[in-house]
């Protein structure tokens, strides 16, 4: 897992949950969409949405939980300072 990797996709994460929610005023509402969005673009940057985590089981853990978790969190900080 690249630092940048995380920063981008935890970026945009962030930049969806202001489509999702319409407005990009502050918002625990919005916060949780970001770190819900963050997540998933984390999760399909690495990779396992398109492969399919379900065919590679245990092995794409290493890869794929970090990223997540990492843009989850970039996504989650961004959207407290927009």
């Amino acid at each position: 897992m690249a630092i940048q990797n995380a920063v981008i996709t935890g970026l945009a994460g962030n930049e969806i949950s202001k489509k999702i929610a319409g407005s990009d005023e502050v918002s625990v509402g919005r916060t949780a969409v970001a770190v819900g969005a963050g997540a998933a673009t984390g999760a399909v940057a690495s990779g396992a949405v398109v492969v399919g985590a379900a065919a590679l089981g245990v092995a794409a853990a290493p890869i794929v939980v970090p990223l997540a978790v990492a843009s989850a969190v970039v996504a989650g900080i961004a959207s407290l300072f927009d």
